[in-house]
Parts: C-alpha cells; sequence; structure tokens
C-alpha cells in the first residue's frame, strides 16, 4: 500500500468512526464546507443538513462493513470507492442495504477533507 492508500484509508476510518459513534466535531472536521454529495435519493446534500441529522438522532448508522475500497491518487487530493455493508436507523425505522460509495478527498495545509461525492445502493 503506497501512502496516500494508507492516508486516505486512515481518514475513510476516520469518518466511518465518526458515523457510528454520532461525532458531529469530528464529522465537522472531516467535511468540507461547500460539499458537494449527492444521496441515495438523486438530492444534494449539504455539510450542514448533515451534521444535524447525526446531531438530532434523525440519522443513526449502526453498521459500516467494508467489502471492497479503492484509492485514485489526484492533483490535490484522492477519490475513493467503497462498497459498504451499512445499516441505520433512519427517522426511527432501521434499513440496511449494501452502498457504492464515491468521494473526493482534497488536502489543505495538511487536513483530509470530503469535497465531494455520490452515493447509491447496490442490487
Amino acid at each position: 500500500m503506497d501512502d496516500i492508500e494508507a492516508t486516505i484509508r486512515a481518514v475513510e476510518e476516520r469518518l466511518w468512526k465518526a458515523q457510528l459513534s454520532a461525532d458531529v466535531e469530528a464529522l465537522d472536521d472531516l467535511i468540507a464546507d461547500d460539499l458537494l454529495f449527492t444521496g441515495l435519493a438523486g438530492s444534494l446534500e449539504t455539510k450542514a443538513a448533515d451534521l444535524e441529522q447525526h446531531r438530532s438522532g434523525a440519522l443513526r448508522i449502526t453498521k459500516l462493513d467494508p467489502l471492497e475500497f479503492r484509492v485514485r491518487a489526484i492533483p490535490g487530493g484522492a477519490i475513493t470507492s467503497v462498497k459498504m455493508d451499512a445499516a441505520a436507523v433512519i427517522a426511527g425505522k432501521p434499513t440496511s442495504a449494501v452502498l457504492r460509495y464515491t468521494r473526493v478527498w482534497i488536502s489543505e495545509g495538511g487536513r483530509w477533507q470530503i469535497a465531494g461525492g455520490h452515493m447509491s445502493v447496490l442490487a
């Protein structure tokens, strides 16, 4: 594993831990303020909305089991593709699915943040 892959794997793992524990402070640090992220319904999600879902308990992620992990280095950052066996409680209703996340990570001043991404349900 090269340096960029190890670095990105570490920030992804920090993200997964923060999502599972609803650590809004860590999520705030890991997500860029001007995030462009397409959610499951095709809508553009914001950092503020994501943080509020975790803060309020409207979203409680209960399982994140990575099945596949790939990294592609790009100038100033990296793109990840993660196949994830996931489960959550959304507005009180349990749900689970195998998801594919694509994330664009950028590094500014040694700080890694998600600048963009997309999430899809796999059949």
